[in-house]
């Protein structure tokens, strides 16, 4: 079942760049047999992750997440503020455009935190049981009366004390296109007086050119997509962290929302940080123009 309001993107097989370089096919195979070793290790230490507290659970799971990561191929670049983890008890909403079933991965291997996922997410093999048990809280897209009560559990977890991941683009693009970052889950961020942590993905290749291969995009299942990123040579995962956006900065969600993508756009170099909405009696905003953005650092191929 669709409604009008289900989130859609345009991207397709059409969207994925080409002339990406390829491991041989034993390689792949090493790929997965790591994965699956990773994984293994996820259920062997899972008492401890329920058991342990504070910095040594998180440096576990950040090592488990890391894991995956690597052991796909993929190289983590973290840029922005380093300064990005948790600080105990106080909550947050952490949003970033979505392109891949990596994300969440990369996300939780910068910082572990809980997520807002769809519900389908729960079902898939290996991500789905990790993601359950991260403690996600899990939305039902196709059903429009839960999501106010979703937006309560969301809020409620962000005040006592949790980071919470959302994808504002409610859908998979390329990378290279992105959507509108939708304002109902900033509400929550607002209800539960909490910061919003922007986060800004993009995948390049060894040699600093931006690929698509890594997009989990149209009607591809998820196998095909694992295929596909486990053939990739060099593959790097940039994850810029923006400023934090503090309570009150916005007037209302949708004001909100919009500084978000702003942000995540600017850390992209993609375009010119929009004026916000002025307040009564407030002085006329003066234009941000952003510099021409820097080409990225050549990362060694793996």
């Amino acid at each position: 079942m669709t409604h009008a309001w289900m989130p859609k993107s345009p991207c397709g097989d059409g969207c994925l760049t080409e002339g990406a370089p390829t491991v041989a096919f034993p390689r792949r195979v090493l790929r997965f047999t790591a994965a699956i070793g990773v994984i293994f290790g996820a259920f062997l230490s899972a008492p401890l992750v329920l058991v342990l507290r504070g910095m040594p659970r998180e440096r576990l799971v950040r090592l488990l997440f890391a894991g995956i990561l690597r052991s796909f191929g993929v190289r983590l670049r973290v840029l922005g503020d380093e300064s990005f983890r948790a600080v105990p008890g106080r909550g947050a909403l952490v949003v970033n455009n979505h392109i891949s079933w990596l994300d969440i991965i990369a996300i939780n291997a910068v910082q572990p935190m809980r997520a807002l996922a769809k519900k389908e997410v729960g079902t898939w093999p290996v991500l789905g049981l990790l993601v359950r048990r991260g403690g996600s809280i899990f939305l039902d897209r196709e059903n429009l009366r839960s999501l106010p009560a979703t937006m309560d559990e969301l809020a409620g977890a962000m005040r006592g004390g949790s980071l919470v991941s959302v994808t504002p683009e409610g859908t998979t693009w390329c990378g290279l296109g992105s959507g509108r970052f939708r304002p109902a889950t900033f509400q929550a961020a607002i209800d539960g007086g909490v910061p919003v942590r922007p986060l800004a993905l993009r995948f390049r290749l060894a040699d600093g050119r931006e690929t698509t291969q890594p997009a989990f995009i149209g009607p591809e299942s998820l196998i095909a997509s694992l295929r596909r990123v486990a053939a990739l040579r060099g593959l790097v995962l940039e994850v810029h962290v923006c400023p934090e956006i503090a309570p009150g900065r916005a007037s209302d969600r949708r004001e909100l929302a919009a500084l978000a993508e702003s942000a995540v756009q600017a850390a992209l170099g993609r375009v010119q940080i929009p004026a916000q909405r002025r307040r009564r009696g407030a002085p006329a905003p003066v234009p941000v123009v952003l510099p021409a953005p820097v080409p990225a650092a050549k990362v060694p191929g793996s």
